[in-house]
């Protein structure tokens, strides 16, 4: 997994509420087994026409501006419905940094901090004020995870939270199994005093 310290990037505003884990992955190209190549099937409905081949001109994600965008601003209730991982994959295949939204179902914000997303929940009227300053084309933002704040360099300074651990482990890149095996010396260790054979 990737860490997260520091990123700059473009922000790209979907200005929706209610952004369900179906509509971010749709069902059908649940049938994957890999953890990747889930980016051209991110918000698939709305990205694409009837013919699932041509863009359809009027979604967010496909204007001109928002080519490059590694920060999605969304509404709140962000990545609700069906408990699907897959819906983080989606976001970071497409190449999704981190999120920003008011507020995020449960289910989807574990899951980002598992897969090197990093989601951020901001007031409402922060988030609002970020959407004005969004509509300026070519918008920018530096997070840093360190410090746990948002500027843009034209006056904007933002703080925002994280649980501890969950802050530790994206910061270095481990999701659980990867904490897990940083133990893995003291772990043989113990096996082998308890006469335990490797698996």
């Amino acid at each position: 997994m990737q860490p997260f310290t520091t990123h700059t990037g473009l922000v790209a505003p979907m200005d929706r509420a209610n952004v369900d884990t179906d509509q971010i992955i749709p069902k059908q190209f649940l049938k994957r087994i890999e953890r990747s190549g889930y980016g051209p099937f991110l918000f698939y409905d709305w990205r694409y026409l009837d013919d699932g081949k041509t863009p359809n001109p009027e979604f967010e994600l496909n204007q001109p501006s928002a080519a490059g965008a590694s920060i999605l601003l969304a509404r709140r209730n962000f990545g609700c419905g069906s408990s699907r991982e897959h819906a983080v994959w989606a976001i970071e295949n497409y190449g999704f940094r981190a999120v920003i939204a008011p507020s995020f179902a449960d289910i989807f914000y574990s899951n980002c901090f598992k897969n090197g997303v990093l989601p951020i929940r901001l007031s409402e009227e922060a988030v609002d004020d970020l959407f004005q300053r969004a509509s300026q084309p070519g918008y920018q933002v530096t997070i840093d995870l360190n410090n746990c704040t948002i500027t843009d360099g034209a006056g904007l300074s933002l703080s925002f939270e994280v649980e501890e651990a969950r802050r530790f482990k994206l910061l270095r890149g481990l999701d659980d199994i990867a904490l897990t095996l940083e133990h893995e010396a003291k772990i043989a260790a113990y096996e082998a005093a308890r006469g335990m054979q490797p698996v």
